[in-house]
């Protein structure tokens, strides 16, 4: 078309299809896709690139693109609105920016690695007190901010699910819902959802009390169908889009048949996002690893012989304390001193002792009569008493006269002992199972009545007596670490497994002058929240039950004291780590007391000397890093039962446990190496994403939208008041973190809001026959003279798009300067452009057209890369695929009855058919390239 022509085309009315217009009464860009006419009258329908949306209208509604003139303040929203839009392209992180969470450079990799790909399906698998927690919610904010997820379920184990719901809102300013079903009842008469966990978008719930259930003692088929119906089937298809899955090697099970994996299966296929998070994911079983591992991607695991180092990790995401550093680049722990205290017991303590020996005595009887009858319970009961009795009296003295209260009551008035599994009835800690035995109907044993009542006797005689020994010790050792320390205000948190020691301990301890405060789990949220900000800030000393301890994050105090120790060195383990977390600046000191000359000092003598030959052959630094919970809790028990039991033996069943373990840590050293080693980490990532500069770009877009839209954008005591076109008001409006953290009233917008992140998505595209400003530039260079522009390059495919933004600048000399382009673009985002005049129509087109063929030619390289992306994608799918029918196809043949073989393997090749032709259709590409925005340059501004 020549270019009279094509001028008097843009003059002439009506308009016709694929013309460019502007559409009144919002001043925005339109294409005609459609024209009709209907008695006498001219429609048009019209597709709004920045709303992706077709309206009718009326041909009055309509005017030529050349009275489309660009505003200053249009300009800089274009050009600030595509810098979010390329950052989001980019995969610059948008959760570390936008939040008060300041990550470490094991995070951030974390995070980079998770949204580096579509399918953020991953195993979290950082060693314990690395941030887990602080991962998961960057990557579900990150997921938010891109506007990828809306509804997101946490499942915890029962002790952590307070401390998701705190840590969420802490550090991310995230309000989740605890739901318990056990509380439906309650919930139902405020909420009006047929389906309960519809009514947040945000829910924490324990993972034990959603697992389906195959039947109960007592209960009909019915009711079990109604208890799945509400707590399982419910849950699963309550339409999330994350599912995050704390402690999750829980969910491997056994078997593939037992409740935990099945609720894995169900949360597996509720959400497309999954997030699984534990420190021992494998402990050398593999069986178990593969069923955990096959919920991420059941495709990419089809069997057991797929778990391999190189097909597992592109799943995994793992960092090894010992790598890991600070944003110093220094080591992110310090050294721990750990020491055995014993306690021995004075003369003034002979009762005590008596005491001791007598609750033995009745514990080894006891337990042997109760496995003799196969009265497993009372069992359990007996142990516990041991260590009650090493706990304190108070704690032994009160147990005794609960279980001679249910000795004496009539047996109808107690309940039977509730159906727990062994996983279950190890996650208590020693006070929950205590009360769970006491309140249940255990018949008595033979004599045992009167041998209660002696016991009780005594126990109440060496109560009256005075402080236990212990007790005592614990004073000297607080005034010694205060000396040690050099702090006379030392903060020290002491941990007892019984709820009556806690009592005691706070009464002793009150007495002689000092402010105490104690957690247990009988405290609600509030409650425990009130507790640790006193110890925070006045209390000297904190008593916690283990219960009471879970989900702690103590770093400002770096003394515990184990006043009873639980036999499971996980809980041990657990305990020390409330105060050996990122961020703890001294070195941790850990002391556990022991009475000396007591079975439980001859074991942990005997086993700490040798654990410690174990983990430094290994290299590993505790326990944990071996067994999971469970395990170890069931290894140890069995020990000291077997050293209270048979006293003379305790070297030999140490022996043995430990060479339980130095098989268990040789297993574990083969199988983790599947997961895969840590990378180097660069500690600078975090200080480039605290200053990168993406919050102040989504305020200059957001301002400069409102400004040129018809909108207002008003500035007062340092932050915004905002007016939408459509005159919705925002007061007190920030835009970064620090500013929202300095004014605690104010709202902080980010692009987790679906209209600010609308303004750099939706991009209206430059039209042809558009008028051109010319423009200056502060901090330009009076040289540079040339035509300068944004080209969005992207490809679609049938399940996939990718976009890329690309700065061009054409001089008048002809030659392409890409890093002069990458500077003007800079400069447009924080300074503000002076318009000089706008190009006429035909000077406009053929800058258009000049500018369009060099970005056909420079947008090539951004093309290839985009196609090789997608290719790498496709041979990734393709390979996943051929694997997983490759299993199948060798599980089908080992089948026996040949027709039943021969049936299974033509529908298998039919669905590989039809997967190969959904690979085929994929690979087809749509490659578009649209202008941005086009300005013409002339220099920087002058006077």
């Amino acid at each position: 078309m020549s270019q009279a022509t094509r001028s008097s085309s843009f003059n002439k009315q009506p308009f016709a299809e694929g013309d460019w217009v502007l559409v009144h009464p919002h001043q925005v860009l339109g294409r005609i896709i459609e024209k009709s006419v209907l008695w006498g009258n001219a429609f048009f329908r019209v597709w709004l690139p920045s709303t992706d949306s077709i309206i009718r209208v009326d041909a009055s509604a309509l005017s030529p693109t050349q009275s489309s003139v660009l505003s200053t303040h249009h300009l800089t929203y274009l050009a600030a609105a595509a810098r979010v839009a390329d950052a989001l392209t980019q995969d610059v992180l948008l959760a570390p920016i936008e939040s008060s969470v300041i990550p470490l450079p094991h995070q951030i990799r974390a995070l980079s690695r998770a949204i580096s790909n579509d399918r953020v399906r991953y195993l979290l698998a950082d060693e314990v007190g690395l941030g887990k927690t602080i991962e998961a919610g960057l990557i579900m904010r990150e997921l938010k901010l891109r506007g990828l997820v809306r509804r997101t379920l946490v499942i915890a184990p029962k002790g952590l699910v307070t401390q998701w719901v705190a840590e969420m809102r802490t550090h991310f300013g995230e309000e989740f819902r605890l739901l318990i079903p056990s509380d439906f009842s309650a919930y139902r008469r405020i909420a009006r959802e047929d389906n309960l966990w519809q009514s947040h978008p945000q829910v924490v719930c324990p993972m034990d009390s959603v697992k389906p259930l195959d039947g109960r003692r007592g209960w009909s088929r019915q009711q079990v169908a109604e208890y799945n119906r509400e707590r399982f089937e419910d849950l699963i298809s309550a339409g999330w889009d994350l599912v995050i899955v704390d402690e999750a090697h829980r969910l491997g099970g056994s078997t593939d048949q037992v409740a935990r994996y099945k609720l894995g299966q169900g949360l597996a296929e509720a959400a497309p996002y999954l997030l699984l998070l534990s420190a021992t994911p494998h402990q050398g079983k593999t069986d178990a690893f593969h069923r955990l591992i096959s919920l991420v991607d059941a495709q990419a695991f089809p069997d057991v012989s797929s778990v391999t180092k190189e097909r597992v990790q592109p799943y995994v995401i793992r960092t090894e304390k010992r790598r890991a550093i600070d944003a110093e680049g220094k080591p992110l722990f310090k050294p721990r001193r750990t020491e055995l205290a014993p306690v021995s017991w004075e003369d003034r303590h002979r009762d005590q002792r008596l005491l001791y020996e007598a609750v033995t005595e009745y514990v080894r009887e006891g337990y042997n009569q109760a496995m003799r009858e196969k009265r497993s319970y009372i069992g359990f009961l007996m142990i516990l008493m041991q260590r009650l009795v090493v706990s304190s009296t108070r704690a032994i003295r009160t147990t005794l006269e609960r279980r001679l209260e249910a000795l004496e009551a009539p047996q109808e008035q107690l309940t039977l002992f509730p159906q727990l599994s062994e996983e279950d009835w190890a996650d208590l800690d020693g006070q929950e199972q205590m009360d769970t035995l006491l309140k249940t109907r255990l018949k008595a044993l033979k004599n045992e009545r009167a041998e209660v009542k002696l016991l009780l006797e005594a126990a109440r005689r060496c109560e009256a007596q005075g402080p236990d020994a212990k007790a005592e010790a614990l004073l000297d050792w607080i005034y010694r670490l205060q000396a040690e320390e050099g702090d006379p205000d030392l903060k020290v948190l002491v941990f007892t497994e019984f709820v009556p020691t806690q009592e005691m301990l706070y009464e002793f301890l009150t007495e002689r002058g000092f402010e105490v405060v104690c957690l247990n789990g009988s405290m609600d949220m509030e409650e425990r929240k009130r507790v640790q900000d006193a110890f925070a800030k006045d209390a000297r000393i904190l008593i916690s039950t283990d219960a009471g301890g879970e989900g702690l994050n103590l770093q400002f105090c770096h003394v515990v004291i184990n006043y009873d120790i639980p036999w499971n060195p996980m809980r041990l383990e657990q305990r020390i780590g409330r105060v050996d977390r990122i961020g703890q600046t001294h070195t941790v000191r850990a002391i556990n007391f022991v009475f000396e000359d007591s079975v439980e000092h001859r074991v942990r003598e005997v086993l700490e000397e040798k654990l410690a030959v174990i983990f430094e052959e290994f290299g590993i630094d505790k326990t944990g890093d071996v067994l999971d919970s469970a395990q170890a809790g069931q290894i140890f028990d069995d020990l000291y039962v077997e050293a209270i039991l048979n006293p003379d033996v305790v070297e030999t069943k140490v022996d043995e446990v430990l060479k339980n373990i130095q098989e268990q840590a040789w297993e574990s050293r083969q199988s983790a190496s599947v997961l895969g080693s840590t990378e180097d980490l660069d500690p600078r990532e975090a200080q480039r994403l605290l200053s990168h500069p993406l919050p102040h770009w989504v305020e200059r877009m957001t301002v400069s939208y409102l400004q040129a839209h018809g909108g207002k954008a008003e500035r007062k005591n340092g932050a915004w008041d905002l007016t939408w076109p459509n005159g919705e008001r925002l007061t007190n409006v920030v835009f970064t973190s620090k500013e929202a953290e300095e004014k605690p009233l104010s709202r902080h917008l980010t692009l987790e809001d679906p209209k600010v992140r609308g303004l750099a998505m939706r991009l209206p595209p430059f039209a042809p026959g558009q008028p051109v400003p010319v423009i200056t530039l502060t901090n330009l260079a009076p040289e540079i003279m040339g035509f300068w522009s944004l080209w969005r390059i992207s490809i679609s495919t049938a399940d996939w798009n990718r976009r890329r933004i690309m700065p061009l600048f054409l001089a008048d000399d002809g030659r392409v300067f890409a890093p002069t382009a990458r500077h003007i673009w800079d400069q447009l985002v924080v300074t503000k452009p002076t318009i000089l005049r706008h190009l006429d129509v035909e000077t406009s087109h053929q800058a258009f057209e000049r500018l369009q063929e060099a970005a056909e030619r420079q947008g090539k390289t951004i093309y290839d890369e985009l196609v090789q992306a997608h290719r790498e994608r496709l041979a990734r799918e393709r390979e996943k695929g051929e694997y997983a029918f490759a299993a199948r196809r060798r599980a089908i043949e080992r089948i026996g009855l040949p027709q039943v073989r021969n049936h299974r393997l033509s529908l298998l090749e039919q669905e590989e058919e039809r997967f190969r032709e959904q690979l085929e259709r994929r690979a087809q590409i749509l490659p578009e390239m649209a202008p941005l925005l086009l300005v013409r340059v002339e220099g920087g501004a002058h006077g």
